[in-house]
């Protein structure tokens, strides 16, 4: 049995009163692991994720970690049983009216009390190892940032094999790309960094994606971002962006080919990125 598979009754359901032991599970174990003096801050954001915020909740609940943490939430302009969901497990969590993954990491950061702080995206689930696996890279000397890879739930809209070899090509890619530019390797839903330095540079709140690369691209000015391949640091989600593209074979291909036209950037860095006009907030 996969980890992951008795989250799974709750992902992608809407919630519901069947779901409120699960609830208060979660809200005691998490109220047991909160540390008033944390290591690790793990700031869960949400926009209208009712349907996946709780199984989110409930994974990070079986965490096994020896840092002390603390687990807020954001909740960013929802519409739907979101807030409702933080407060029945009890998740201490802000309020962002200001519409953005930008904006709902920025608040989760400032809210941060921890020496590392680690994103947390509310359609994704957690290995039980994966807060203490990023914060052992982090505690390594030069290290102040830390991104890992994630897989797709197996569903029979997306072959297996074809999921699995789409894995395979674009964690090789990601890995040897993050030795010249980690920035570009990075990606919101898996990354880790100092939070006081963070706070320094600041999130990004003008753009529209990418605000997770460009955290990245200048905290490599203050030391190295490591790149985790362990397993015990994979996360598994949903296929949001990747669906947004069509078809699962069009989207595979898409991206096939997004990958290979760009091999030549991974053999040099970078020291300056124009902001493509499309991507800026109106």
């Amino acid at each position: 049995m996969k980890w992951y598979s008795k989250y799974i009754k709750a992902y992608n359901k809407p919630f519901a009163e069947g779901f409120y032991p699960i609830c208060d599970e979660v809200k005691a174990r998490i109220q047991n692991m909160q540390s008033q003096q944390p290591v690790v801050t793990v700031s869960v954001i949400s926009y209208n994720e009712e349907c996946h915020l709780l199984a989110c909740l409930w994974a990070l609940s079986d965490m096994i970690c020896k840092y002390p943490v603390e687990i807020i939430g954001v909740n960013n302009d929802s519409k739907d049983r979101t807030a409702e969901i933080f407060e029945r497990c009890g998740v201490p969590y802000y309020n962002e009216e200001r519409h953005s993954c930008g904006f709902a990491r920025l608040c989760g950061l400032k809210k941060a009390r921890g020496k590392y702080h680690i994103n947390i995206d509310s359609d994704t689930l957690y290995p039980p190892l994966y807060v203490e696996t990023m914060v052992d890279a982090l505690n390594k000397k030069g290290i102040v940032g830390a991104c890992s890879l994630w897989s797709y739930i197996p569903d029979e809209n997306h072959p297996a094999w074809g999921i699995r070899l789409f894995e395979f090509m674009r964690d090789i890619h990601l890995w040897i790309q993050h030795f010249k530019r980690p920035e570009l390797s990075v990606r919101g839903l898996v990354f880790a960094y100092e939070t006081e330095l963070a706070k320094k540079i600041g999130i990004r709140t003008d753009i529209i994606r990418g605000e997770d690369g460009f955290l990245a691209f200048k905290l490599k000015h203050y030391g190295k971002i490591a790149f985790i391949r362990n397993r015990k640091a994979r996360a598994i989600t949903g296929y949001g962006t990747m669906d947004n593209d069509g078809s699962f074979w069009h989207s595979f291909w898409f991206r096939i080919k997004k990958y290979t036209t760009s091999l030549g950037r991974i053999f040099y860095t970078k020291d300056e990125y124009k902001d493509d006009d499309s991507n800026l907030v109106k």
